[in-house]
């Protein structure tokens, strides 16, 4: 209601009122910053865009923030931009970002895998933070396949290398993923590999049988890493 309202009113407010003048979009990891001005500028005049990077390899989060001069354009860029951006009004920056991006992240991957999420706990090791799964019940871990940190996905359709890198980065832990394609039967092939076997049991569990796109369902298996599965 307060974004309708201030639509029209064109006011020196619109340029100070951040929380209606800046959202938040995610975006493929090879975009620059010049990229998402390009998609954006269409809606409005835009002040600045930024993309979140990891502090440490600077690589990006296919994450990003674009600033417009008045809630109006912010509005139409979320009301009319492309689905996949999941375009909403960014926090103030006042408030913890990172807070911020883990919640977005979280909450979309709840609404894309459907089913019942199973909550990540962590605990600490020399290595620093490690994710576990507490939703488990002892007697659902005992796996009948031999399981792995490695995962083969087969699609019947093709994918790209950032469509898939972006679905099972949603689940922490992801190392590389390697896409290739049949050129005879055009389907869709793919190794994926998480930094713990815990991350790869998660990530089969929710994402084998997943549609993507939808009406073309993946299959997830376990491949053998060389490492022991009783671990």
């Amino acid at each position: 209601v307060f974004i309708a309202q201030s639509r029209a009113s064109g006011s020196h407010r619109d340029l100070e009122d951040e929380e209606l003048t800046r959202i938040f979009v995610m975006i493929p990891k090879t975009y620059t910053e010049e990229d998402l001005r390009e998609k954006f500028k269409m809606y409005g005049d835009i002040e600045y865009c930024s993309i979140i990077k990891n502090k440490t390899t600077g690589e990006s989060k296919g994450l990003g923030y674009v600033r417009y001069l008045k809630p109006s354009q912010a509005a139409r860029a979320i009301e009319e931009c492309d689905r996949s951006y999941r375009a909403i009004l960014a926090e103030p920056k006042n408030k913890a970002s990172e807070s911020f991006e883990h919640d977005y992240y979280s909450n979309n991957m709840r609404q894309d895998l459907r089913g019942n999420t199973l909550p990540f706990c962590y605990f600490v090791d020399s290595s620093g933070m490690q994710p576990e799964f507490c939703g488990f019940e002892k007697a659902e871990t005992r796996i009948q396949e031999p399981v792995s940190k490695r995962l083969s996905v087969v699609s019947r359709l093709p994918f790209t290398q950032e469509q898939l890198f972006a679905l099972f980065d949603l689940v922490p832990g992801l190392e590389y993923c390697d896409v290739q394609r049949d050129p005879h039967t055009n389907s869709g092939y793919a190794v994926i590999q998480y930094s713990t076997a815990a991350s790869a049991i998660y990530a089969k569990y929710k994402l084998h049988g997943f549609e993507y796109p939808p009406g073309n369902r993946l299959t997830v298996i376990f491949l053998e890493d060389g490492n022991d599965s009783s671990e």
